[in-house]
């Protein structure tokens, strides 16, 4: 049977070896992919704490008769809600 490509060497345990080059590089992207994800996730944290405040204080408006919701938005999103037929 004949060979398509480069020789690949072989080990004594038979194993075929790899280069080096491609995979430091696909090592390379892959760790600044999960440092992207990292930093990603850190974001996500504070924006849900920030969020569960939030949510926590239209409870409390709620809660005491304050609340006064903003009638365009609300609207607006009754309009969709018609439109779309969700």
């Amino acid at each position: 049977m004949a060979q398509i490509g480069g020789v690949n060497k072989i080990n004594r345990t038979g194993e075929t070896q790899k280069s080096g080059k491609a995979d430091n590089a696909q090592g390379a992207s892959f760790s600044s992919a999960l440092k992207g994800a990292s930093e990603a996730t850190s974001t996500s944290d504070v924006s849900k704490s920030e969020r569960a405040a939030r949510v926590e204080e239209l409870k409390a408006q709620v809660a005491n008769g304050t609340y006064e919701p903003e009638l365009d938005k609300v609207a607006s999103s009754l309009l969709k809600f018609l439109v779309e037929g969700r």
